[in-house]
Formats: structure tokens, C-alpha cells, sequence
């Protein structure tokens, strides 16, 4: 949970390649839920000049993160806060038509909330990869994407994997979401 809690709320949103259950073929478009999390951490200690700050999590494990500057309300934290971060991830496999364009787009947004220190940070991306190989016996596929990009997942739904075939071109869109709010304890 420590590295989920700093890659959180430094805004890095890493999305996992979540190929796994694609059952893309048969619907044409899937969207696959992937991981959901949410910690709350206290402050327990704050230092403005380097914009860093000491958290526990609820383990009493100790943590030292650099908050970066789009967390513009960072002078209104203080010591004994509660920090809430919420973390989510999904994965829309979506079978492309032929002579279809590829795609390899990335996008991230970042809103800030109402009260409350508070924010929403997202991320979107986008890539076409094409079906280099289909491993029938441990029904597995293998994807290459844009710079090279290979990644291979065994495909949980029988019959998606059935449907697909080597060639195949397939948009994979990665959504990641992170919601932050603190709260003053009172």
C-alpha cells in the first residue's frame, strides 16, 4: 500500500495493461474494472519550503511524500489532517474495423474541489495493437502496439478469445482516476 500511497498522491496514475479478460470480439467493445483503492492517511508533519509532507497510514506506518505544485492548496494542510485518496482504473478493448485509423492518444486532466483541500486528477490513454500471435493451448494472446510495445495475457472469456484471431487490430483505452480530499479533524 506504501508505493500506491506515493504514487497517488505525487499524481503519477500508472495504469495497468489489463488485457487479461478481453472479451472485446463478442460485444465488439468491453469494458474490464480493474483495481479500486482508497487510503486515508493523518499529517504528521508539514514542510512548506520543500513542499513535503510526513503521513501515517492507519498501520502506523510512516511515510515522507513531495506534493507537486498543481496541489495549489497545499499551505492550507496542517499536522493532524486526514488525507483520503481514492484510486480507480478501467480498461475498454473495443475490436477495431479494417482500415480503421490507429489511435495513440493521452490525455489528463486535473480539477480542483470545492472546501476542502480536494482534487480529482485523471488520465486517459489510448493506444491500437494488433494480434501478433494466439497461443490456443493456454489461451493466451500476444498484443504490439505503438514503439514496440508487446505485452501477452492469457484471455479469461472462452469465447471472446474464440472470436479473435491473429491480425486482428484491437483500441485499448486505460482510464485512471484519483480523488483527493482532506479534512480537517475537529
Amino acid at each position: 500500500m506504501k508505493t500506491l500511497l506515493t504514487t497517488m498522491l505525487m499524481g503519477t496514475l500508472a495504469g495497468s495493461v489489463l488485457l487479461g479478460t478481453a472479451g472485446a470480439a463478442g460485444a465488439q467493445s468491453k469494458t474490464l474494472q480493474g483495481e479500486s483503492a482508497t487510503v486515508t492517511v493523518t499529517i504528521e508533519a508539514i514542510d512548506q519550503s520543500t513542499r513535503t509532507m510526513t503521513v501515517k497510514d492507519a498501520q502506523g506506518v510512516y511515510e515522507t511524500l513531495e506534493v507537486p505544485p498543481a496541489f495549489t492548496r497545499f499551505k492550507e494542510l496542517k499536522v493532524g489532517d486526514k488525507i483520503t485518496a481514492r484510486y480507480y482504473e478501467n480498461v475498454v478493448v473495443r475490436v477495431k474495423k479494417p482500415n480503421e485509423a490507429a489511435v495513440d492518444l493521452d490525455t489528463s486532466a486535473f480539477t480542483r474541489g470545492q472546501g476542502q483541500p480536494a482534487g480529482t486528477l485523471a488520465a486517459q490513454r489510448t493506444v491500437t495493437v494488433t494480434i501478433t500471435a494466439k497461443d490456443e493451448k493456454e489461451k493466451s494472446l500476444t498484443v504490439t502496439g505503438p514503439n514496440n510495445y508487446k505485452y501477452s495475457r492469457r484471455v479469461a472469456d472462452k469465447k471472446a478469445f474464440d472470436q479473435l484471431k491473429v491480425g486482428d487490430r484491437l483500441d485499448m483505452t486505460w482510464t485512471n482516476a484519483l480523488l483527493i480530499s482532506a479534512e480537517t479533524p475537529k
